[in-house]
Protein backbone atom coordinates (compact mmCIF):
# COMPACT_ATOMS: atom_id res chain seq x y z
CA UNK A 1 0.00 0.00 0.00
CA UNK A 2 1.13 3.73 -0.77
CA UNK A 3 0.95 4.61 2.77
CA UNK A 4 1.69 8.27 1.29
CA UNK A 5 -1.83 9.00 0.00
CA UNK A 6 -3.34 8.46 3.84
CA UNK A 7 -0.28 8.82 6.44
CA UNK A 8 2.11 12.35 4.88
CA UNK A 9 4.21 13.80 6.87
CA UNK A 10 2.86 15.85 9.91
CA UNK A 11 1.94 17.94 10.50
CA UNK A 12 -0.51 17.85 7.76
CA UNK A 13 -2.68 19.92 6.13
CA UNK A 14 -5.99 19.46 4.38
CA UNK A 15 -5.29 22.50 1.78
CA UNK A 16 -1.91 20.90 0.70
CA UNK A 17 -4.05 18.30 -1.28
CA UNK A 18 -7.57 19.90 -1.72
CA UNK A 19 -6.75 21.81 -4.25
CA UNK A 20 -5.15 18.95 -6.94
CA UNK A 21 -8.29 17.28 -6.38
CA UNK A 22 -10.59 19.93 -6.92
CA UNK A 23 -9.15 20.12 -10.08
CA UNK A 24 -9.03 16.69 -11.13
CA UNK A 25 -12.05 16.42 -12.89
CA UNK A 26 -12.82 12.46 -13.00
CA UNK A 27 -12.46 12.10 -9.78
CA UNK A 28 -14.90 14.99 -8.14
CA UNK A 29 -17.23 13.14 -11.28
CA UNK A 30 -16.90 9.57 -9.24
CA UNK A 31 -17.15 11.05 -5.68
CA UNK A 32 -19.76 13.18 -6.24
CA UNK A 33 -22.14 10.49 -8.67
CA UNK A 34 -21.32 8.19 -5.65
CA UNK A 35 -21.53 10.29 -2.32
CA UNK A 36 -25.18 11.70 -4.04
CA UNK A 37 -26.58 8.34 -4.75
CA UNK A 38 -25.95 7.12 -1.65
CA UNK A 39 -27.39 10.65 0.66
CA UNK A 40 -30.68 10.08 -1.73
CA UNK A 41 -30.90 6.71 -0.94
CA UNK A 42 -30.46 7.13 2.54
CA UNK A 43 -33.14 10.25 2.62
CA UNK A 44 -35.28 7.65 1.19
CA UNK A 45 -35.13 4.87 2.88
CA UNK A 46 -35.37 5.94 6.13
CA UNK A 47 -38.35 8.36 5.20
CA UNK A 48 -40.47 5.37 3.90
CA UNK A 49 -39.29 2.94 6.80
CA UNK A 50 -39.84 5.58 9.74
CA UNK A 51 -41.17 8.52 8.77
CA UNK A 52 -41.23 11.42 11.72
CA UNK A 53 -39.91 8.55 13.78
CA UNK A 54 -37.04 9.14 12.52
CA UNK A 55 -35.73 11.76 14.57
CA UNK A 56 -36.74 9.70 17.61
CA UNK A 57 -34.71 6.79 16.79
CA UNK A 58 -31.49 7.77 15.81
CA UNK A 59 -32.20 10.00 18.86
CA UNK A 60 -32.92 6.42 20.98
CA UNK A 61 -29.53 4.51 19.52
CA UNK A 62 -27.48 7.42 20.45
CA UNK A 63 -28.85 7.16 24.09
CA UNK A 64 -28.29 3.70 23.83
CA UNK A 65 -24.57 4.19 22.88
CA UNK A 66 -24.47 7.10 25.59
CA UNK A 67 -24.88 4.83 28.08
CA UNK A 68 -22.80 1.97 27.10
CA UNK A 69 -19.81 4.83 27.14
CA UNK A 70 -20.89 6.63 30.45
CA UNK A 71 -20.20 2.85 31.27
CA UNK A 72 -18.02 1.18 29.48
CA UNK A 73 -15.66 0.07 32.08
CA UNK A 74 -18.66 -2.10 33.43
CA UNK A 75 -19.74 -3.35 30.24
CA UNK A 76 -16.02 -4.42 28.97
CA UNK A 77 -15.92 -6.56 31.77
CA UNK A 78 -18.92 -8.02 31.09
CA UNK A 79 -17.80 -8.89 27.57
CA UNK A 80 -14.86 -10.02 28.28
CA UNK A 81 -16.34 -12.83 31.22
CA UNK A 82 -19.13 -13.48 28.25
CA UNK A 83 -16.77 -13.99 25.50
CA UNK A 84 -14.26 -15.93 27.76
CA UNK A 85 -17.07 -18.16 28.55
CA UNK A 86 -18.26 -19.00 25.37
CA UNK A 87 -14.55 -19.93 24.55
CA UNK A 88 -13.28 -17.05 22.76
CA UNK A 89 -9.78 -15.67 23.69
CA UNK A 90 -9.94 -11.64 24.87
CA UNK A 91 -6.56 -9.63 24.33
CA UNK A 92 -6.30 -5.82 25.73
CA UNK A 93 -4.49 -3.43 23.41
CA UNK A 94 -3.88 0.06 24.56
CA UNK A 95 -2.29 1.45 21.54
CA UNK A 96 -2.16 0.38 17.84
CA UNK A 97 1.54 -1.05 18.48
CA UNK A 98 0.71 -3.83 21.19
CA UNK A 99 -2.77 -4.80 18.67
CA UNK A 100 -0.67 -5.35 15.81
CA UNK A 101 2.25 -7.39 18.59
CA UNK A 102 -0.81 -9.48 19.63
CA UNK A 103 -1.94 -10.35 16.00
CA UNK A 104 1.84 -11.35 14.88
CA UNK A 105 2.41 -13.30 17.79
CA UNK A 106 -0.72 -15.09 17.25
CA UNK A 107 0.35 -15.18 13.40
CA UNK A 108 3.82 -16.69 14.43
CA UNK A 109 2.66 -19.52 17.18
CA UNK A 110 0.35 -20.58 14.39
CA UNK A 111 3.16 -20.37 11.72
CA UNK A 112 0.67 -18.57 9.20
CA UNK A 113 1.61 -18.67 5.72
CA UNK A 114 -1.35 -16.91 4.56
CA UNK A 115 -4.35 -14.78 5.74
CA UNK A 116 -7.32 -13.73 4.57
CA UNK A 117 -8.57 -10.26 5.94
CA UNK A 118 -12.12 -9.05 5.89
CA UNK A 119 -12.63 -5.05 5.80
CA UNK A 120 -11.94 -3.24 8.75
CA UNK A 121 -11.27 0.35 9.62
CA UNK A 122 -9.89 -0.41 13.32
CA UNK A 123 -6.83 -2.60 10.94
CA UNK A 124 -6.71 0.49 8.86
CA UNK A 125 -5.62 2.48 11.87
CA UNK A 126 -3.30 0.61 13.65
CA UNK A 127 -1.58 -0.31 9.68
CA UNK A 128 -1.53 -3.89 10.30
CA UNK A 129 -1.72 -5.18 6.71
CA UNK A 130 2.10 -3.86 6.36
CA UNK A 131 3.53 -5.67 9.08
CA UNK A 132 1.94 -8.91 8.57
CA UNK A 133 3.68 -8.49 4.59
CA UNK A 134 6.54 -7.49 6.57
CA UNK A 135 6.56 -10.81 8.83
CA UNK A 136 6.79 -13.28 5.51
CA UNK A 137 2.43 -13.60 5.95
CA UNK A 138 0.81 -13.29 2.73
CA UNK A 139 -2.22 -11.33 3.34
CA UNK A 140 -5.14 -10.65 1.04
CA UNK A 141 -8.42 -7.99 1.59
CA UNK A 142 -11.21 -9.54 0.69
CA UNK A 143 -14.13 -6.92 0.50
CA UNK A 144 -14.05 -6.46 -3.65
CA UNK A 145 -13.07 -2.55 -2.56
CA UNK A 146 -10.22 -2.93 -0.50
CA UNK A 147 -8.98 -5.99 -2.75
CA UNK A 148 -8.87 -3.31 -5.79
CA UNK A 149 -7.29 -1.17 -3.21
CA UNK A 150 -4.42 -3.18 -2.53
CA UNK A 151 -3.62 -3.92 -6.28
CA UNK A 152 -3.19 -0.48 -6.82
CA UNK A 153 -0.92 0.22 -3.52
CA UNK A 154 -3.77 2.42 -2.97
CA UNK A 155 -5.68 3.54 0.25
CA UNK A 156 -9.32 3.64 1.34
CA UNK A 157 -11.12 7.07 0.45
CA UNK A 158 -14.01 6.39 2.12
CA UNK A 159 -15.48 4.36 5.49
CA UNK A 160 -18.10 2.23 3.40
CA UNK A 161 -17.10 2.16 0.16
CA UNK A 162 -12.90 1.96 0.03
CA UNK A 163 -12.97 2.52 -4.03
CA UNK A 164 -15.31 5.09 -3.70
CA UNK A 165 -12.43 7.28 -6.28
CA UNK A 166 -12.44 4.83 -9.12
CA UNK A 167 -14.58 3.13 -11.85
CA UNK A 168 -14.70 -0.07 -13.50
CA UNK A 169 -11.79 0.73 -16.08
CA UNK A 170 -9.29 1.15 -13.22
CA UNK A 171 -10.66 -2.39 -12.04
CA UNK A 172 -10.39 -3.58 -15.15
CA UNK A 173 -6.63 -2.48 -15.63
CA UNK A 174 -5.17 -3.84 -12.31
CA UNK A 175 -7.19 -7.12 -12.88
CA UNK A 176 -5.21 -7.50 -16.26
CA UNK A 177 -2.14 -5.98 -14.90
CA UNK A 178 -2.62 -8.30 -11.57
CA UNK A 179 -3.71 -11.02 -11.94
CA UNK A 180 -3.64 -11.66 -15.76
CA UNK A 181 -7.50 -11.67 -16.59
CA UNK A 182 -8.80 -10.64 -19.95
CA UNK A 183 -9.96 -6.73 -19.86
CA UNK A 184 -13.43 -6.36 -19.37
CA UNK A 185 -15.50 -3.60 -18.09
CA UNK A 186 -18.71 -5.72 -17.12
CA UNK A 187 -19.41 -5.73 -13.42
CA UNK A 188 -20.62 -9.06 -13.33
CA UNK A 189 -17.68 -10.46 -14.58
CA UNK A 190 -15.03 -8.50 -12.89
CA UNK A 191 -16.70 -10.02 -9.57
CA UNK A 192 -16.52 -13.98 -10.51
CA UNK A 193 -12.40 -12.99 -11.69
CA UNK A 194 -12.17 -11.36 -7.97
CA UNK A 195 -14.37 -14.48 -6.97
CA UNK A 196 -11.94 -17.33 -8.37
CA UNK A 197 -8.83 -15.63 -7.26
CA UNK A 198 -10.27 -15.31 -3.57
CA UNK A 199 -11.37 -18.86 -3.72
CA UNK A 200 -7.70 -20.49 -3.80
CA UNK A 201 -6.63 -18.22 -0.99
CA UNK A 202 -9.36 -18.77 1.45
CA UNK A 203 -8.84 -22.50 1.36
CA UNK A 204 -5.42 -22.06 1.71
CA UNK A 205 -5.33 -19.92 4.49
CA UNK A 206 -4.22 -20.20 8.00
CA UNK A 207 -5.11 -16.76 9.27
CA UNK A 208 -8.77 -15.03 9.11
CA UNK A 209 -8.95 -11.43 10.21
CA UNK A 210 -11.59 -9.02 10.54
CA UNK A 211 -13.00 -6.10 12.37
CA UNK A 212 -16.39 -5.70 14.43
CA UNK A 213 -19.36 -3.74 13.29
CA UNK A 214 -20.31 -4.45 17.28
CA UNK A 215 -19.71 -6.58 20.51
CA UNK A 216 -22.80 -7.80 22.57
CA UNK A 217 -21.91 -7.26 26.07
CA UNK A 218 -23.85 -9.49 27.01
CA UNK A 219 -23.42 -12.71 25.28
CA UNK A 220 -19.64 -12.16 24.45
CA UNK A 221 -20.68 -11.87 20.57
CA UNK A 222 -19.08 -10.67 18.02
CA UNK A 223 -21.24 -9.01 15.30
CA UNK A 224 -19.90 -8.21 11.70
CA UNK A 225 -22.01 -6.71 8.81
CA UNK A 226 -21.17 -7.21 5.10
CA UNK A 227 -22.71 -7.58 1.76
CA UNK A 228 -20.45 -9.61 -0.03
CA UNK A 229 -20.07 -12.65 2.26
CA UNK A 230 -16.56 -12.27 2.54
CA UNK A 231 -16.16 -11.68 6.21
CA UNK A 232 -18.41 -14.92 6.67
CA UNK A 233 -15.36 -17.01 4.63
CA UNK A 234 -12.92 -15.04 6.57
CA UNK A 235 -14.35 -15.95 10.03
CA UNK A 236 -15.54 -19.66 9.44
CA UNK A 237 -12.53 -21.11 7.23
CA UNK A 238 -9.33 -20.67 8.30
CA UNK A 239 -8.52 -22.63 11.67
CA UNK A 240 -7.74 -19.15 13.68
CA UNK A 241 -9.64 -16.15 13.89
CA UNK A 242 -9.05 -12.55 14.72
CA UNK A 243 -10.76 -9.64 15.63
CA UNK A 244 -9.66 -6.55 15.86
CA UNK A 245 -12.38 -4.32 17.72
CA UNK A 246 -12.42 -0.51 19.13
CA UNK A 247 -13.86 -0.65 22.62
CA UNK A 248 -16.37 1.82 21.37
CA UNK A 249 -17.92 -0.92 19.58
CA UNK A 250 -20.16 -2.49 22.47
CA UNK A 251 -23.68 -2.15 23.04
CA UNK A 252 -25.20 -3.71 25.96
CA UNK A 253 -27.63 -6.65 24.97
CA UNK A 254 -28.89 -8.77 21.79
CA UNK A 255 -32.41 -7.15 22.20
CA UNK A 256 -30.19 -3.41 21.16
CA UNK A 257 -28.89 -4.99 17.80
CA UNK A 258 -32.10 -4.45 15.68
CA UNK A 259 -31.80 -0.76 16.52
CA UNK A 260 -28.42 -0.38 15.05
CA UNK A 261 -28.84 -2.65 12.43
CA UNK A 262 -31.71 -1.23 11.14
CA UNK A 263 -30.05 2.37 11.13
CA UNK A 264 -26.18 1.32 9.95
CA UNK A 265 -28.07 -0.41 6.50
CA UNK A 266 -30.18 2.56 5.46
CA UNK A 267 -27.34 5.13 6.62
CA UNK A 268 -24.48 3.43 5.27
CA UNK A 269 -26.17 1.75 1.34
CA UNK A 270 -29.85 2.11 1.86
CA UNK A 271 -30.93 -1.31 2.22
CA UNK A 272 -33.59 -2.55 4.84
CA UNK A 273 -30.86 -4.68 6.11
CA UNK A 274 -27.23 -5.84 5.08
CA UNK A 275 -27.17 -9.28 2.95
CA UNK A 276 -24.91 -10.71 5.87
CA UNK A 277 -25.22 -10.06 9.75
CA UNK A 278 -23.33 -12.35 11.39
CA UNK A 279 -23.05 -13.37 15.20
CA UNK A 280 -20.18 -14.85 16.26
CA UNK A 281 -20.41 -16.22 19.63
CA UNK A 282 -17.23 -18.38 20.48
CA UNK A 283 -14.96 -20.67 18.42
CA UNK A 284 -16.53 -23.81 16.71
CA UNK A 285 -17.46 -26.36 19.73
CA UNK A 286 -16.62 -29.48 19.40
CA UNK A 287 -19.40 -32.69 19.91
CA UNK A 288 -20.23 -33.19 23.57
CA UNK A 289 -23.05 -33.85 26.16
CA UNK A 290 -25.29 -34.34 23.93
CA UNK A 291 -24.57 -31.33 21.93
CA UNK A 292 -23.94 -31.86 17.81
CA UNK A 293 -20.26 -30.41 16.57
CA UNK A 294 -20.40 -26.92 15.14
CA UNK A 295 -19.71 -27.62 10.98
CA UNK A 296 -17.72 -24.80 10.63
CA UNK A 297 -16.21 -22.02 12.00
CA UNK A 298 -12.47 -21.42 13.77
CA UNK A 299 -11.03 -23.77 16.34
CA UNK A 300 -9.36 -20.23 18.15
CA UNK A 301 -11.05 -17.08 18.44
CA UNK A 302 -9.20 -13.88 19.40
CA UNK A 303 -10.89 -10.91 19.74
CA UNK A 304 -8.48 -7.74 20.33
CA UNK A 305 -9.86 -4.70 22.29
CA UNK A 306 -8.82 -1.48 20.87
CA UNK A 307 -7.95 1.63 22.23
CA UNK A 308 -5.94 3.82 20.85
CA UNK A 309 -6.85 7.02 22.19
CA UNK A 310 -10.46 6.29 22.64
CA UNK A 311 -9.93 6.82 26.44
CA UNK A 312 -9.43 10.10 26.18
CA UNK A 313 -12.13 10.64 23.98
CA UNK A 314 -14.29 9.72 26.57
CA UNK A 315 -14.13 13.09 28.32
CA UNK A 316 -17.72 14.84 28.41
CA UNK A 317 -17.23 17.13 25.65
CA UNK A 318 -15.99 14.59 23.42
CA UNK A 319 -17.75 11.37 24.42
CA UNK A 320 -20.54 11.53 21.74
CA UNK A 321 -17.96 11.20 18.87
CA UNK A 322 -17.61 7.35 20.03
CA UNK A 323 -21.35 6.55 19.41
CA UNK A 324 -20.45 6.34 15.69
CA UNK A 325 -20.91 3.11 13.76
CA UNK A 326 -19.08 3.91 10.75
CA UNK A 327 -22.23 3.92 8.26
CA UNK A 328 -20.17 6.74 6.14
CA UNK A 329 -23.32 8.94 6.01
CA UNK A 330 -21.84 12.15 7.13
CA UNK A 331 -19.56 11.96 4.55
CA UNK A 332 -21.81 11.44 1.64
CA UNK A 333 -23.66 14.28 3.14
CA UNK A 334 -21.09 16.53 3.69
CA UNK A 335 -20.40 18.98 0.43
CA UNK A 336 -16.71 19.59 1.60
CA UNK A 337 -15.52 15.62 1.17
CA UNK A 338 -16.84 16.05 -2.38
CA UNK A 339 -15.35 19.26 -2.81
CA UNK A 340 -11.64 17.82 -2.63
CA UNK A 341 -12.20 14.41 -4.18
CA UNK A 342 -12.86 12.17 -1.47
CA UNK A 343 -11.09 10.86 1.48
CA UNK A 344 -7.00 11.18 0.27
CA UNK A 345 -7.16 14.95 1.19
CA UNK A 346 -7.54 14.37 4.49
CA UNK A 347 -4.45 12.22 5.27
CA UNK A 348 -5.50 10.16 7.64
CA UNK A 349 -7.68 7.04 7.89
CA UNK A 350 -11.22 8.35 8.65
CA UNK A 351 -12.36 11.28 6.61
CA UNK A 352 -15.41 13.27 6.00
CA UNK A 353 -16.74 15.22 9.38
CA UNK A 354 -16.35 12.46 11.60
CA UNK A 355 -12.53 12.10 10.25
CA UNK A 356 -12.00 15.65 10.51
CA UNK A 357 -13.39 15.34 14.29
CA UNK A 358 -11.87 12.26 15.79
CA UNK A 359 -8.55 12.22 13.98
CA UNK A 360 -7.30 15.23 15.84
CA UNK A 361 -8.20 13.98 19.08
CA UNK A 362 -6.70 10.42 18.14
CA UNK A 363 -3.50 12.04 16.88
CA UNK A 364 -2.72 15.00 18.15
CA UNK A 365 -4.33 18.38 16.76
CA UNK A 366 -1.35 20.11 16.67
CA UNK A 367 -0.64 16.86 14.50
CA UNK A 368 -4.06 17.93 12.14
CA UNK A 369 -4.54 21.91 13.26
CA UNK A 370 -7.19 22.50 9.89
CA UNK A 371 -8.92 19.61 9.55
CA UNK A 372 -11.95 21.24 11.16
CA UNK A 373 -12.06 24.24 9.20
CA UNK A 374 -13.20 21.78 6.32
CA UNK A 375 -16.37 22.32 6.99
CA UNK A 376 -19.16 24.68 5.92
CA UNK A 377 -20.77 23.85 8.95
CA UNK A 378 -23.91 23.40 6.99
CA UNK A 379 -25.20 21.19 9.59
CA UNK A 380 -25.78 18.20 6.67
CA UNK A 381 -22.96 15.83 8.26
CA UNK A 382 -25.51 16.22 11.89
CA UNK A 383 -28.80 15.24 10.08
CA UNK A 384 -27.17 12.21 8.32
CA UNK A 385 -26.12 10.89 11.34
CA UNK A 386 -27.85 7.62 12.62
CA UNK A 387 -26.52 8.26 16.00
CA UNK A 388 -27.40 11.93 17.10
CA UNK A 389 -23.59 13.04 17.06
CA UNK A 390 -23.81 16.99 16.84
CA UNK A 391 -20.61 17.24 14.81
CA UNK A 392 -20.66 20.97 13.63
CA UNK A 393 -20.92 21.81 17.35
CA UNK A 394 -17.57 19.26 17.76
CA UNK A 395 -16.05 21.02 14.47
CA UNK A 396 -16.52 24.81 16.18
CA UNK A 397 -14.93 23.42 19.70
CA UNK A 398 -11.90 22.00 17.73
CA UNK A 399 -11.58 25.31 16.21
CA UNK A 400 -11.52 27.21 19.23
CA UNK A 401 -9.06 24.85 20.45
CA UNK A 402 -6.88 25.57 17.94
CA UNK A 403 -7.35 29.30 17.84
CA UNK A 404 -6.54 29.33 21.39
CA UNK A 405 -2.96 27.53 21.04
CA UNK A 406 -2.15 29.36 17.92
CA UNK A 407 -2.21 26.54 15.71
CA UNK A 408 -3.82 28.46 12.97
CA UNK A 409 -1.70 30.28 10.54
CA UNK A 410 -0.77 34.20 11.63
CA UNK A 411 -2.30 35.85 8.84
CA UNK A 412 -5.58 34.08 9.76
CA UNK A 413 -4.87 35.48 13.37
CA UNK A 414 -4.02 38.53 12.31
CA UNK A 415 -7.19 38.95 10.23
CA UNK A 416 -9.75 37.95 12.78
CA UNK A 417 -8.27 40.25 15.61
CA UNK A 418 -8.76 42.76 12.24
CA UNK A 419 -12.55 41.77 12.13
CA UNK A 420 -13.08 41.64 15.32
CA UNK A 421 -11.59 45.32 16.28
CA UNK A 422 -13.71 46.49 12.86
CA UNK A 423 -17.06 44.89 14.17
CA UNK A 424 -16.62 45.78 17.95
CA UNK A 425 -17.23 49.74 16.79
CA UNK A 426 -20.04 51.09 14.83
CA UNK A 427 -18.21 53.64 12.75
CA UNK A 428 -15.17 51.37 12.43
CA UNK A 429 -17.49 48.78 10.48
CA UNK A 430 -19.52 52.09 8.49
CA UNK A 431 -15.95 53.25 7.24
CA UNK A 432 -14.63 49.51 6.42
CA UNK A 433 -17.77 48.57 4.76
CA UNK A 434 -17.57 52.11 2.61
CA UNK A 435 -14.07 51.55 1.87
CA UNK A 436 -14.62 47.99 0.71
CA UNK A 437 -17.98 48.83 -1.56
CA UNK A 438 -15.67 51.63 -2.86
CA UNK A 439 -12.78 48.96 -4.26
CA UNK A 440 -15.18 46.68 -4.86
CA UNK A 441 -17.38 48.78 -7.17
CA UNK A 442 -13.79 50.07 -9.28
CA UNK A 443 -13.69 46.28 -9.61
CA UNK A 444 -16.74 46.04 -11.54
CA UNK A 445 -16.47 44.06 -14.77
CA UNK A 446 -12.73 43.45 -13.94
CA UNK A 447 -11.92 40.01 -13.01
CA UNK A 448 -8.80 39.78 -11.77
CA UNK A 449 -7.53 37.61 -8.18
CA UNK A 450 -7.17 39.77 -5.25
CA UNK A 451 -3.63 39.91 -3.45
CA UNK A 452 -2.65 37.98 -0.67
CA UNK A 453 -4.76 35.18 1.15
CA UNK A 454 -7.67 36.64 -0.57
CA UNK A 455 -6.36 35.30 -3.87
CA UNK A 456 -7.68 31.65 -2.37
CA UNK A 457 -11.46 32.97 -3.12
CA UNK A 458 -10.78 34.54 -6.57
CA UNK A 459 -8.90 31.54 -7.90
CA UNK A 460 -12.08 29.43 -7.82
CA UNK A 461 -14.45 32.44 -7.77
CA UNK A 462 -15.39 36.00 -9.54
CA UNK A 463 -14.43 38.87 -7.92
CA UNK A 464 -16.94 40.07 -5.25
CA UNK A 465 -19.65 42.68 -6.46
CA UNK A 466 -21.47 45.22 -4.25
CA UNK A 467 -24.77 45.61 -4.86
CA UNK A 468 -26.50 48.36 -5.95
CA UNK A 469 -27.84 49.49 -2.43
CA UNK A 470 -26.12 48.41 0.20
CA UNK A 471 -27.63 46.83 3.69
CA UNK A 472 -27.58 49.98 6.15
CA UNK A 473 -29.52 52.26 3.32
CA UNK A 474 -32.23 49.44 2.72
CA UNK A 475 -32.65 48.97 6.40
CA UNK A 476 -32.71 53.38 6.95
CA UNK A 477 -35.34 53.11 4.35
CA UNK A 478 -37.38 49.70 5.47
CA UNK A 479 -37.49 52.10 8.86
CA UNK A 480 -38.97 55.21 6.99
CA UNK A 481 -41.47 53.10 5.67
CA UNK A 482 -42.77 51.50 8.19
CA UNK A 483 -42.97 54.81 10.16
CA UNK A 484 -44.82 56.47 7.18
CA UNK A 485 -47.97 54.70 8.74
CA UNK A 486 -47.20 51.60 6.81
CA UNK A 487 -47.68 53.05 3.35
CA UNK A 488 -45.00 52.03 0.83
CA UNK A 489 -42.64 55.30 -0.11
CA UNK A 490 -43.95 56.19 -3.26
CA UNK A 491 -47.77 56.94 -2.12
CA UNK A 492 -46.33 59.48 0.04
CA UNK A 493 -47.47 62.75 -0.40
CA UNK A 494 -50.90 61.38 -2.38
CA UNK A 495 -54.54 62.54 -0.86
Amino acid sequence: MNEGLLFPPLPHRIESRAPAAARDISLQQFVRHATVTKDTGRVDACRAAFGERYDNLRRHAGAIKSHTLDHLDEYLERFEAAATRAGATVHWAADAASANRICLDIAKRINAKVCVKSKSMATEETRLLPELEAAGVKTIETDLGEFIVQLDGDAPSHIVTPMIHKNRASVARAFVRDLGAPYTEDPGELTMIARAHMRKLFERADLGISGGNFLIAETGSLVICTNEGNADLTVSLPPVHVALVGIEKLIPAMEHLPIFLKLLARSATAQPLTIYTTCVTGPARSAGQGSSADVDGPRELHIVLLDNGRSELLRAPTRELLRCIRCGACLNACPVYKAVGGGHAYGSVYSGPIGATITPHLKGLHNYPDLATASSLCGACFHACPVHIDLPAQLIALREEAARRHLNPAPERVTMKLWRWIMQSPARYRIASGLARFVLSRLDGVDIPLPGPLGAWTSCRTTPRPGAIDFRAWWNERQRTKANCGRPASDRGRA
